[in-house]
């Protein structure tokens, strides 16, 4: 299983899934999420294999998502609109993200990742 690891190396919540990972001896390809984030079909795929709404896939948490006032945005964008928005900026993106093409994880929840990931 080849899998993808979008993260920040500087958030405390991908440095927690990155031990995880290690500890659990899954292998995986680390892509550092602003400097090479996912493109706009990319994150639609994602979304589509994650079965999470589309608004989950913002860092809620994140100064870009304060400073560009998403909030409001997300009651009344469209789906392209929104996925125009996260592929505008890695750091809006809620991470890590972790995929091996058939599923998707967004964030880190240790129950999560031990159902998805150990296999």
């Amino acid at each position: 299983m080849s899998l993808t690891f979008y993260w920040y190396p500087k958030c405390g919540t991908c440095r927690n899934a990155k031990k995880w990972l290690d500890q659990h001896e899954v292998n995986y390809e680390p892509v550092h999420i602003v400097e090479n984030p996912p493109s706009r079909e990319e994150i639609r795929d994602f979304y589509q294999k994650s079965g999470l709404e589309l608004k989950k896939f913002f860092n809620t948490s994140g100064m870009k998502y304060r400073e560009l006032g998403v909030k409001d945005k997300l009651k009344t964008a469209s789906e392209d609109e929104l996925l125009d928005l996260l592929a505008s900026d890695g750091m809006l993106l809620k991470r890590p993200i972790l995929t091996d093409g058939e599923h998707v994880t967004v964030g880190f929840k240790e129950d999560e990742f031990e159902r998805v990931w150990t296999k």
